[in-house]
């Protein structure tokens, strides 16, 4: 395995490669989410490429880009269990060479990042966008792959590929969840013992709703109330329910509904999100 910090040698390595490229960009910090990922890139390709870059320009001001976890040689440990052929670990100045303030940058379409986390965190769909756009360039993968966890930043990846015809397939890999059933997360690490049990009330909400729907309740206010109830003491930012192939709101869920949670933990301030499709067949 090769850990590689610049462009220009990135590069050269992709250019030897011989068959299909599989890429996994990270933040680093990795976890078992992260690895399912690697491990179905493994299968579908015979090279994997993992990224492992904090990118400034998709936090917000007063967001955790400076305590965000960093562990390059964990993460490489991992990295080369799984047999991966390139980390690439490039500095800032590597990836934006210029005032990052004065990028040339993807913008997503407004009606689909001014809506859940994008309405949150603004401009911080942008900042993914630019920063895939050239990991897909620099790496000419084959096939990438993200988490179903971040359902809407999934969503926009695909659509970006669809609308600008990047020549990459994006592989959709379900949540893991950790043995009490909260989604693996980096940010994870932020939780002490009483911020997590609270956080448990997030996955158990999306569970108790699966259970609503399935006894016949489509009415989303009706699920909506049930799930504050349960989440009760963490700082809920939202909760919504969108049509899994166009994100539209949904008023009245149905077999084709993504309902997605994000909330604070009050005492760490730590932001979680999670989303459960409904419909028992997914």
């Amino acid at each position: 395995m090769k850990i590689i910090d610049n462009i220009k040698e990135l590069k050269e390595e992709i250019k030897n490669l011989k068959g299909s490229i599989g890429l996994v960009p990270t933040m680093g910090a990795l976890h078992e989410g992260h690895r399912s990922l690697i491990k179905k890139a493994a299968q579908q390709n015979d090279n994997v490429v993992v990224s492992v870059f904090v990118n400034p320009i998709q936090f917000g001001v007063n967001e955790d880009l400076d305590k965000y976890p960093r562990q390059l040689d964990k993460d490489c440990a991992l990295c080369q269990k799984e047999g991966v052929k390139i980390v690439f670990a490039p500095k800032i100045s590597e990836m934006y060479s210029e005032n990052k303030d004065n990028l040339t940058l993807i913008c997503p379409p407004y009606d689909i990042v001014n809506k859940l986390c994008g309405k949150a965190r603004p401009g911080h769909f942008d900042g993914v966008c630019s920063v895939v756009a050239k990991l897909f360039n620099l790496t000419k993968a084959s096939r990438a792959y993200f988490g179903q966890k971040d359902a809407q930043q999934l969503f926009i990846v695909k659509k970006m590929v669809l609308d600008l015809n990047f020549d990459v397939e994006i592989v959709s890999c379900p949540i893991i969840r950790d043995f009490d059933n909260l989604a693996v997360s980096s940010r994870n690490q932020y939780l002490t013992e009483k911020d997590r049990k609270l956080a448990l009330n997030i996955s158990k909400s999306l569970f108790n709703m699966k259970k609503l729907f399935k006894e016949g309740i489509k009415d989303t206010r009706i699920l909506i109330d049930a799930s504050l109830k349960i989440m009760e003491g963490l700082d809920v930012e939202y909760i919504e329910f969108v049509d899994k192939n166009t994100f539209d709101f949904q008023k009245e869920v149905n077999n084709n509904t993504l309902v997605l949670i994000a909330a604070r933990v009050p005492e760490s301030s730590t932001r979680l999100i999670d989303n459960m499709f409904l419909w028992e067949a997914e």
